[in-house]
């Protein structure tokens, strides 16, 4: 589970509406963005074998990153964006 966490704070970043994009680097720093933020989406862009040697965190949507432009439509355009 730490490598699990360290491999998703060091791919971390979000997307705001604004598309600003913010790169979260410690778990201290993870946890106070996620409590700050009411209106979040999980994305996990991995593709399934990564997922499934490494696992994810529960409230993740997987969509890989290989699929992301086509299923774009499943990503909500009115949260902040929270992805691995």
């Amino acid at each position: 589970m730490k490598r699990l966490v360290s491999l998703f704070l060091t791919a971390l970043a979000t997307l705001a509406q604004d598309s600003s994009i913010r790169k979260i680097t410690d778990a201290d720093e993870l946890e106070k963005f996620i409590k700050e933020q009411s209106n979040l989406f999980f994305l996990d862009v991995r593709d399934p074998k990564e997922i499934e040697e490494l696992g994810s965190l529960k409230g993740y949507v997987n969509i890989p990153l290989a699929d992301l432009e086509k299923r774009l439509s499943e990503v909500p355009k009115d949260k902040t964006i929270l992805t691995a």
